[in-house]
């Protein structure tokens, strides 16, 4: 199921797979930018720290190891090495010079960060509807190394050849159960009773117009119910999840899944933010999570066309 189709592709879909790793690219070089600051650096164990409550008896565990070692270590130079290692990433993602062992170290790296930073994505209180933002980051680094982007609109077009570009399979199933995780908590009760308590929390410490837009989306939800919002959300994205896994439906869900995590990343994360420098949006945890969501599905669009493509020339 995932033999090499690297010859198949064409240039077109090689130049759209090498647009998606440029848009990768400039999202790394907006988590630099906020990062590259006095605040984050100062703050970066603290940061650790906050992710300890609340956490199982193991992960608090870990992350005690994990600062034990970043205090030894000096957590100012942990701090500076992570965004120098930020600014490679977002380079090789631009330039597409050496991109696939800097997208295998950015799988490491994003895991890293989700292990510990991001405090495997908890803790899992009621109420917690997904598994953390930088687990997301590994599986795009991981989708660059599953198409072939470095080709096109790269400055080494020729330095590295494309292999195992059937990994997109792969892709697709893991993103299925990213979403099927997401999906589980939504059907918990404690969701349905705070579906609107969490898209009221996205408008702290937002620009005006920002809190008005996200006003009005609560205005209409009140319209229906909470409790009819709560139970769309968790139906809509348990399709999601069924639809990637099974491989079924794909011409509806990725451009609605599309669409879905748009709205998700408008609405409940806030577009993001508040972005200021020192934190690098969504309150310190990268820009959000709904939008990596939203690249993949554009990663699966463009794989999606090709397949069709080259079904009908089959047939």
């Amino acid at each position: 199921m995932f033999e090499n189709r690297s010859s198949r592709y064409t240039g077109g879909q090689e130049l759209a797979f090498a647009a998606l790793r440029i848009f990768f690219g400039v999202i790394w070089v907006i988590n630099t930018v906020l990062e590259a600051n006095k605040v984050y650096i100062d703050h970066f164990l603290e940061s650790i720290v906050a992710r300890i409550k609340g956490q199982p008896y193991p992960i608090q565990a870990f992350l005690h190891d994990v600062i034990h070692v970043v205090t030894i270590l000096g957590p100012r130079h942990v701090a500076i090495g992570t965004i120098v290692l930020d600014g490679l990433l977002a380079l090789s993602l631009l330039t597409g010079f050496a991109v696939r062992p800097m997208a295998r170290l950015g799988v490491i790296y994003s895991l890293f960060l989700w292990a510990t930073v991001g405090g495997l994505g908890g803790p899992y209180t009621p109420g917690a509807t997904d598994p953390g933002t930088a687990i997301v980051y590994a599986l795009l680094f991981f989708t660059v190394l599953s198409v072939p982007s470095e080709r096109r609109l790269a400055l080494a077009p020729e330095s590295e050849p494309v292999v195992n570009t059937g990994r997109i399979e792969a892709v697709r199933i893991l993103f299925g159960l990213l979403w099927a995780f997401d999906a589980f908590w939504k059907w918990q009760p404690a969701f349905f009773e705070h579906s609107l308590t969490y898209l009221q929390q996205s408008q702290v410490g937002q620009p005006a117009w920002v809190v008005t837009y996200i006003g009005l989306v609560v205005s209409a939800i009140q319209l229906t119910g909470p409790l009819t919002f709560g139970i769309f959300a968790a139906a809509i994205e348990t399709i999601l999840a069924l639809s990637l896994l099974l491989k079924r439906w794909q011409q509806w869900f990725l451009p609605i899944g599309f669409l879905y995590s748009f709205g998700v990343w408008t609405t409940a994360e806030g577009w993001g933010g508040p972005y200021h420098l020192g934190s690098t949006g969504n309150r310190g945890d990268m820009l959000g999570t709904a939008n990596m969501y939203m690249v993949v599905y554009l990663y699966l669009i463009v794989a999606y066309l090709f397949e069709r493509r080259l079904h009908k020339r089959l047939q």
